[in-house]
């Protein structure tokens, strides 16, 4: 999923703490879970898995893969407010 600067500007900094209470906030259900990974399920079966690292952020490349996995849109992460 392509989402342009402005957008990506403001997700460079997202924590995993964030990541899942919106997770969370979306309807996502913690499903496994180990000492540093975490698996959400959506009600409709589709699944991601978090490295959970509380003080830390993700890098780019990991960060537009779990998007690309989460599903969501640019609207998504406005309504989330995980973006302005």
């Amino acid at each position: 999923m392509k989402f342009p600067k402005h957008v990506w500007s403001q997700l460079k900094n997202i924590t995993p703490v964030k990541l899942i209470q919106a997770l969370k906030k979306d309807g996502r259900i913690q499903d496994e879970t180990s000492s540093a990974v975490q698996v959400y399920r959506h009600p409709d079966g589709r699944r991601v898995t978090i490295h959970y690292h509380p003080k830390s952020s993700y890098g780019p490349g990991l960060l537009k893969a779990l998007l690309n996995d989460i599903g969501w849109t640019e609207g998504d992460l406005r309504r989330l407010k995980l973006i302005k």
